[in-house]
């Protein structure tokens, strides 16, 4: 071990992601995540995001280039003796392509893949090229996913209304991925609870808690699939890793940020205001 660390020194864990210009989401989500949950987070940026407050909040994407995402990684890498990673939007095949690489280059414990599936600053074409890409190349590398209501639709290949669907969707994409699953219900599920379901092949468990509104909050997804990574790199179960990352999302769900723009942002702070 290096000299310069000592037994105290924090786990230290990496996102792959973009950045979301308003901080609500992304890298910055994920970075905030890490630091109340006392890990050392790094980030690879992959694309840069702002919405547009002229025309209806809408996002504006625009790749970084490759070798700039190459150069970030081979740095870190070579930087850090790095364990787990959360990886949240690439954005492009190139963007995945070249992520792969860099994951392939060296053994993980934890790969946390956040499946973000549809790039809404993308061409409807583009963004499918990127979905077809990400499921072939970056999922089979995944220990654990944890895709929302949608993702987990198209993952599956099942429509999702009820939470059997739900606990269905989660078996199959264990299934084709070998990685454990929290299938993310939300608030799109009806009844009062935001249910998510877990499953590693074995266990199945919903995890349950009481609907902070009925509309969801930027940075929710972001933030549940960082805190699981968080968990996962100081040692913590992968079931365990979940229940800790529910708690603290809804926390920071109901301590959410709100803002001009027609949504709030989870506040990872709020899990500690609430103590």
């Amino acid at each position: 071990m290096p000299e310069t660390q000592t037994s105290a020194s924090p786990a230290t864990t990496l996102t792959i992601a973009g950045s979301e210009a308003t901080g609500g989401a992304g890298a910055q989500a994920d970075l905030k995540t890490f630091q109340e949950l006392g890990v050392y987070g790094i980030v690879a940026l992959t694309c840069i995001v702002s919405f547009d407050p002229k025309n209806e909040w809408q996002h504006r994407f625009v790749p970084v280039d490759q070798q700039v995402i190459a150069d970030q990684l081979e740095a870190i890498q070579s930087c850090y003796p790095l364990r787990t990673v959360k990886l949240g939007m690439l954005g492009t095949p190139a963007t995945i392509d070249t992520v792969a690489s860099a994951l392939k280059s060296q053994e993980w414990d934890n790969v946390v893949l956040d499946p973000v599936l549809i790039c809404k600053g993308q061409e409807p074409g583009a963004a499918l090229d990127t979905d077809q890409a990400l499921k072939a190349n970056i999922l089979p590398l995944a220990t654990f996913v944890t895709p929302n209501h949608f993702e987990a639709e198209s993952l599956s290949g099942i429509t999702i209304e009820s939470l059997e669907d739900l606990k269905e969707a989660a078996r199959i994409i264990h299934s084709q991925s070998g990685a454990v699953v929290l299938a993310k219900g939300g608030v799109r599920i009806e009844g009062p609870d935001a249910v998510d379901v877990y499953f590693d092949g074995e266990t199945l468990e919903v995890l349950s808690a009481p609907k902070v509104g009925e509309v969801a909050v930027s940075g929710a997804g972001c933030t549940l699939a960082a805190a699981i990574a968080a968990e996962l790199a100081k040692g913590a179960a992968p079931l365990d890793a979940a229940r800790t990352a529910k708690e603290f999302v809804t926390e920071g769900i109901r301590n959410r940020v709100g803002s001009n723009a027609p949504f709030d942002a989870v506040w990872q702070g709020g899990a500690r205001s609430s103590r």
